[in-house]
């Protein structure tokens, strides 16, 4: 799963030309700004996370900021997981029949059930996943929707570190 945001710098232009003028500057600046948006955003999809059997160790756990990386005149931040259940949590599904068995291993653990109990328990959740689905937590597309705001003031903060770095000249 990606969502695929790309910051609108304010005077773009200028930030094309101080880059022609100081690659290694405006890099630097857009690195740092870049890592810290990927740090806020991973901190806020984690909050909006599920907290499943695994607790914070399970889903919650996974989601990560990667560094950025440059490709040639771009700075490439990431907040992602590895583990593939992240899809349907994020998005919810069409009505199907899941597997029963994770689904006692939740009951059991999240609600307390005894073994027994959690095998009927689960048995129930499943039919009514088959006939209704699973709503999406949607928490990558809300961190980033609930902060568009605060990342682009990080990345504007940037461009104004690049002007003085630059005397003025960005």
């Amino acid at each position: 799963m990606a969502f695929d945001v790309r910051i609108d710098i304010r005077e773009a232009a200028a930030l094309a030309d101080a880059f022609d003028k100081s690659p290694k500057i405006v890099t630097e600046e857009l690195t740092a700004a870049t890592w810290q948006a990927s740090l806020l955003l991973e901190r806020e999809v984690k909050e909006n996370t599920p907290t499943g059997v695994g607790g914070g160790g399970g889903l919650k756990g996974s989601i990560s900021a990667r560094e950025p990386e440059v490709l040639s005149d771009n700075v490439i931040g990431m907040v992602g997981t590895p583990l593939d259940y992240a899809v349907p949590v994020e998005l919810g599904t069409r009505p199907h029949f899941p597997p029963v068995q994770p689904l006692a291993d939740w009951a059991e653990h999240k609600l307390g059930l005894s073994p027994a109990e959690a095998q009927g328990a689960a048995f129930a959740i499943a039919r009514k996943i088959s006939r209704t689905g699973t709503k999406g937590a949607h928490m990558f597309e809300r961190a980033f929707e609930e902060n568009d705001l605060q990342v682009q003031r990080i990345f504007d903060r940037a461009r104004v570190r690049i002007a003085d770095r630059m005397g003025g000249r960005a």
